[in-house]
């Protein structure tokens, strides 16, 4: 009889506790979560223009989008021109490293292009880019 009960005591004991692991697994999902980098896109398909020095930007995070016929597109959603500071003021305040990229279609107006542009400025992002294809 004792010798049953020794058994059954070494079974109950050999289980694996995973409580510990699912601990890790959940900081690790954390961190991963606070560290990652999340992109802005503007909510449009743009035409750019094509450039001979055009070079692939990695890191832009705040996407402004203008169509042909005028349209701004902001964290995709239309925008007035005159609502574009704010709108980058408040992403920009979320990822104050993120820098400002305007995909411009070939077709549009550059008066509202440098009417975006000083709006980033004014926002107080400086650092400030085109959209372009490569040739």
């Amino acid at each position: 009889m004792l010798a049953r009960s020794r058994e059954r005591r070494t079974e109950d004991d050999s289980e694996i506790n995973i409580t510990p692991m699912m601990d890790v697994v959940f900081i690790l999902l954390i961190f991963f979560i606070v560290t990652t980098s999340f992109v802005k896109e503007s909510g449009i398909e743009v035409n750019r223009p094509e450039a001979a020095t055009a070079e692939i930007k990695e890191q832009g995070n705040i996407m402004v989008a203008i169509t042909a016929d005028g349209q701004i597109w902001i964290d995709k959603r239309q925008v007035d021109v005159r609502a574009v500071r704010a709108n980058i003021e408040r992403l920009h305040a979320e990822n104050p490293q993120g820098s400002v990229v305007i995909q411009a279609d070939e077709n549009s107006k550059n008066g509202l292009l440098v009417r975006v542009m000083d709006a980033s400025r004014e926002a107080g992002v400086y650092n400030v880019s085109i959209a372009a294809r490569e040739k």
